[in-house]
This record gives C-alpha cells, structure tokens and sequence, in this order.
C-alpha cells in the first residue's frame, strides 16, 4: 500500500469518526449546565435539587427556591467558578417569599 493511500485511508477515518467524537463530548454550554447542577445538588446549603437551571452561550439562569440569602449568594458564587460561565442571572427565591 502506497503512502497516499495510507494517507487517504487515516483522512476518510478521521472524516467519519470526528463528527461521532464532537457529539460525544457535547456543548460547552452541555458541559457548564451539568457542573452547575453537580455543583448545587452536593452544596449542604444550597440544597440544589429544586433550583431550574437554565444554559445559553455560558449565561446560567438559576429559578427556584432556596432557604436563605446567604444560600442564593452561594448559589451565584459556586456558578461563577466554573470555567466557561461568563454571567449568572440568579432569580431564585426563599421559600416563604414572594
């Protein structure tokens, strides 16, 4: 087998595998909601399991409720860290409130 037909073979692999491979890995935007909500779900003072989370182009919108002001703040706070967020539009609520 010729060098060029080696080549030709690896670029029609290359080819079909790629789109498989970029499916697999998903969106930033895929990746951000799913450590957002890991996030919120494992925080003992976020409690996260009620909180909606919302992705677009890395803007996180968080709606639900929560049990403190300082549990909101945390909310925004654990968000920003992650990489990929580039602003955080907290909407949430404590329960009791309006």
């Amino acid at each position: 087998m010729t060098y060029n037909a080696i080549m030709t073979r690896r670029a029609m692999v290359c080819a079909l595998l790629a789109p498989a491979l970029l499916a697999a890995q998903g969106t930033p935007d895929d990746r951000i909601y799913d450590e957002v909500r890991r996030r919120l779900a494992n925080d003992a003072e976020v409690k996260g399991a009620g909180i909606d989370v919302t992705v677009a182009a890395g803007k996180v919108t968080l709606k639900g409720r929560v049990p403190s002001e300082k549990a909101k703040s945390k909310a925004t706070a654990l968000c920003k860290k992650i990489k990929g967020v580039m602003s955080v539009d907290n909407q949430l609520r404590m329960f009791g409130g309006n």
